[in-house]
């Protein structure tokens, strides 16, 4: 995934709404969910489904296609995957994380949060 790429969906994920709809997506799995569904699901008028659904669209984290009278929604997992090796590329340096790497890193990065 390219960094522009990468901007873009975390930019579509950074509202509130858009990201429980693309965590409902997720939870759904392949088969998707319909405007309507995660209207009840996420508390939110229909409307407003179809304007977040625009920009997660647009960012490549989620696909339409239309049943009948619906529109059925579903996550782009390909562009998740990615998005998730674009973000822990090189993590631990490059080396293969084990547990003992993980707590290794998370001490260097509690060291940075707690530096003056």
């Amino acid at each position: 995934m390219k960094t522009n790429s990468a901007v873009a969906a975390l930019a579509a994920l950074a509202q509130d709404s858009r990201l429980a709809i693309y965590r409902a997506l997720v939870q759904a799995g392949p088969g998707g969910l319909p405007a309507g569904k995660i209207s009840e699901i996420i508390g939110i008028s229909p409307s407003s489904v179809s304007f977040h659904m625009k920009e997660l669209t647009h960012a490549e984290l989620a696909h339409s296609r239309n049943e009948g009278r619906f529109v059925i929604y579903s996550a782009n997992f390909v562009t998740m995957t990615g998005l998730l090796s674009f973000l822990t590329d090189n993590c631990c340096g490059g080396n293969p994380c084990s547990p003992a790497c993980n707590r290794a890193c998370c001490s260097a990065a509690d060291s940075v949060d707690k530096a003056p």
